[in-house]
């Protein structure tokens, strides 16, 4: 029951995602080289508050080398030019969650930074690609992450693809390897692949799908091509 959603709480779904598409587009005209993670942070649960909701779990705010820690705690690290930036963060509409994560690099991107973020989206596009009705879900990560082991980077793809979510932030189906449970229309999960290398960078991309008849329907809207700030 908790793994398929009804139109009812696949609507709600989709308002918190766009709430959270709201916020990242606040925060990336906010950020700039300079500021501090614990700044950026605030500043995330500032706007959150304005729309009216709550964060659905503790914002990740990581610059640079930090950033290669999937799961990040948080700090006062200050952001400097070069840096990628990583936001991970959602919110809540009626009990249910959203998450999303993009990646920026401040005042400019190193070359190596922009093949590695060439990798992760390519990455992302073909796990999105993948996802249809009765697919195992091990498939969907399998898809994703040929992309940045054939690239070279595959020992730095530490976690799964994706995680459902729905009430809780983290619920089935979890796109791992070693799940063969056919995907189901109306399963919303996590499609977030990632490349961290430690002591350098981390860029992860993520947005919410839902499995429609068709295929995959994208809850987030917000860009995903290469951004830096000004």
């Amino acid at each position: 029951m908790r793994r398929v959603k009804s139109p009812e709480e696949l609507a709600l779904m989709r308002k918190a995602s766009g709430l959270a598409d709201l916020v990242m587009d606040k925060v990336y005209r906010f950020l700039r080289p300079g500021l501090s993670e614990r700044r950026v942070k605030e500043f995330i649960l500032k706007s959150f508050d304005e729309l009216g909701t709550v964060p659905s779990f503790d914002p990740i705010v990581a610059f640079g080398a930090n950033a290669s820690m999937p799961h990040y705690g948080g700090g006062d690290a200050v952001g400097e030019e070069g840096d990628c930036a990583v936001l991970d963060f959602g919110c809540r509409v009626g009990g249910y969650c959203s998450d999303m994560t993009r990646t920026f690099f401040l005042g400019g991107v190193p070359d190596e930074s922009a093949e590695v973020y060439r990798v992760v989206l390519e990455s992302q596009l073909k796990g999105i690609g993948a996802v249809r009705p009765l697919v195992a879900a091990q498939e969907v990560d399998r898809a994703a992450r040929d992309v940045i082991a054939r690239a070279g980077y595959g020992e730095h793809f530490l976690n799964r693809l994706g995680h459902g979510i729905g009430l809780e932030v983290h619920e089935g189906p979890y796109i791992v390897e070693g799940n063969d449970t056919p995907l189901e229309v109306g399963n919303v999960f996590s499609v977030e692949p990632g490349i961290y290398i430690p002591g350098k960078l981390g860029v992860r991309i993520e947005d919410l799908v839902a499995v429609g008849e068709a295929g995959a329907e994208v809850l987030n809207s917000f860009p995903k091509e290469l951004m830096t700030t000004p």
